[in-house]
């Protein structure tokens, strides 16, 4: 086995935020496991990192495969330090418009994918007495809106199992963090068309973030994790809102300009 000082394992790492966490972290240090369904993909980005990347072409959805790959990462190069779960999919659609296999595909990606995952590595950082979840989602699980039925419980989904985690790793040493981000300039939207135009209209007022500033997000998280965070600082007002007024921000974000029916 090859033993190295840190190491970090990253889901949806083909492209997007993964993919720019990845990199930044290897430029920080890391050895970094790029794990992904696209092993094409995961190529790229591993070329442009260099030696400190090892490809894992994984659909982490499929729990016997997240299983078999992490005997491998495990046997070659250790448990990782720190997981981040960035896998993430699905379409923003009424419930009935959503098929019943469309809604368990969502719920494949990000929150089964996240789940598989950590599972995978649990016992091992139990044991270490140390490690490190970062799971990523959508503002959709603090606050849905409309036509995002399947990909909001998906979402929600990933933040229960991240607050049941937290009641069960307090005191061992491992730490599970909640990353909500807001928009982002990634390939999403070019695979969704429509979703965009379903965006509330009160997103015009938070900045849209690339997936380099997700990475240093990310990065600073890694450094002082804390259980949510909730980015950019516009999506956190809201997010304050919500709590205080959550009736007017239900108002708000039902206000997006789409009209499902003519």
């Amino acid at each position: 086995m090859r033993t190295v000082s840190k190491l970090a394992l990253i889901t949806g790492a083909s492209s997007g935020i993964g993919a720019a966490t990845a990199r930044l972290l290897a430029a920080d240090g890391y050895h970094v496991i790029l794990v992904g369904r696209r092993k094409d993909a995961l190529d790229a980005v591993a070329a442009d990192i260099g030696t400190s990347a090892i490809v894992e072409p994984c659909d982490a959805a499929d729990g016997d495969a997240v299983l078999a790959m992490a005997d491998r990462v495990r046997l070659e190069h250790g448990v990782p330090d720190v997981i981040i779960n960035s896998a993430g999919a699905g379409q923003w659609k009424r419930i009935e418009d959503t098929t019943p296999a469309e809604s368990v595909a969502m719920m494949g990606a990000p929150h089964f994918a996240a789940f598989n995952t950590t599972h995978a590595f649990m016992k091992d950082m139990l044991d270490r007495g140390s490690g490190l979840l970062i799971h990523i989602t959508s503002p959709v699980s603090l606050f849905p809106w409309p036509s995002s039925v399947g990909y909001a419980a998906a979402r929600w989904a990933m933040r229960g199992m991240h607050e049941a985690l937290r009641a069960d790793l307090h005191g061992t040493g491992v730490r599970s963090c909640h990353l909500v981000l807001g928009k982002v300039s990634s390939e999403y939207f070019e695979h969704n068309p429509g979703a965009e135009e379903r965006i509330p209209a009160i997103s015009r007022t938070i900045p849209t973030l690339t997936p380099e500033e997700c990475a240093r997000i990310i990065a600073r998280l890694m450094r002082r994790p804390r259980a949510q965070a909730v980015y950019p600082f516009m999506l956190r007002m809201y997010y304050w809102m919500s709590l205080v007024f959550p009736g007017a921000v239900r108002t708000l974000l039902r206000a997006t300009g789409y009209r499902s029916r003519d």
